[in-house]
């Protein structure tokens, strides 16, 4: 997809598609985190730390009991 930017005041600003955000659960209250290398600009949800860690935590349990499965789904 490419997006162009458009003029807000004396700033740019990059307009998300609502699709986009629905998928990404992002709101006009959900804090973005902005990073860059130079050359790519990656614009991330910032997501509770609590939330995460248990996310994480669920797709572990959930990989040591089946990931042999999960493997041969792969396949």
């Amino acid at each position: 997809m490419s997006k162009n930017l458009i003029k807000h005041g004396n700033s740019l600003a990059l307009v998300i598609d609502k699709p986009i955000l629905e998928l990404l659960q992002i709101t006009a209250d959900t804090p973005l985190e902005l990073t860059t290398n130079g050359d790519v600009l990656l614009v991330t949800p910032v997501r509770d730390k609590r939330r995460q860690r248990k996310l994480e935590a669920s797709l572990e349990k959930i990989n040591q009991k089946f990931s042999d499965d999960l493997q041969r789904l792969a396949e």
